[in-house]
């Protein structure tokens, strides 16, 4: 049974968190601030973690960083008022695995576990998978990006966005196809896919990169360049 962490400082969220938590068969912890959001983790464990950014007592962000300097391998959807791009972009750049603005559908942060835990825990084992293109190498496994010399880590949402990518180079992947096949489910959230396209594009660029991620206007995006 896997057990999710909510960390909220609102009661009534955190309620409603639980209970469809519950109703889905699996087992909720919860926390009303960051300070024993890291308590209850390093008590017990924990799957996934589902959390706010904005509380008084250590916020979300120190979460994330505890998260990291700990080195502990908890899968994270962020969901918060916040809706600027920084915001999205700081802590995908902590390891954020999703990230959900409030107001949210419950049914919707359910169904966004669900395809972060299937992406982690897939029900067909497969043997450890690196794709090549030219210059980089991507090791789905250890979410990590060779290009040259240089590694790069990468969330999991950033390494199935990079799978897809890869594998169909120079090919406009709609942001409905990105979606379904990344965050397995049918609605897409532009704001969102803009974010994790502007932070692989960064990457791309400080790596130097002969590979770009161009935006193809009211379509979607590709992986294009060297050998194209």
């Amino acid at each position: 049974m896997e057990r999710i962490l909510v960390v909220d400082d609102d009661s009534q969220i955190r309620e409603v968190i639980c209970a469809h938590i519950e109703q889905a068969g699996m087992h909720p912890i919860e926390a009303e601030s960051g300070q024993q959001a890291m308590e209850r983790l390093e008590s017990e464990p924990v799957d996934l973690l589902i959390l706010d950014l904005m509380m008084d007592d250590r916020d979300g962000f120190e979460v994330l960083h505890y998260l990291n300097n700990r080195r502990l391998d908890v899968l994270t959807i962020v969901v918060s008022a916040r809706r600027a791009e920084q915001d999205k972009i700081a802590t995908l750049g902590l390891g954020a695995d999703d990230y959900m603005t409030k107001p949210f559908s419950p049914m919707e942060l359910m169904a966004r576990i669900q395809a972060v835990l299937r992406r982690r825990h897939p029900k067909i084992a497969h043997p450890s998978m690196v794709i090549r293109l030219s210059n980089m190498i991507l090791d789905i496994d250890n979410y990590t990006l060779l290009i040259y010399n240089e590694k790069i880590s990468l969330t999991m949402v950033e390494c199935g966005l990079m799978q897809i990518f890869m594998q169909n180079p120079d090919r406009v992947m709609t942001k409905l196809e990105i979606y379904q096949q990344v965050w397995q489910h049918e609605r897409y959230d532009d704001n969102n896919l803009s974010v994790y396209m502007s932070r692989l594009r960064k990457q791309l660029e400080r790596a130097q990169s002969p590979w770009e991620i161009q935006a193809v206007r009211g379509v979607g995006y590709r992986l294009t360049g060297a050998g194209i």
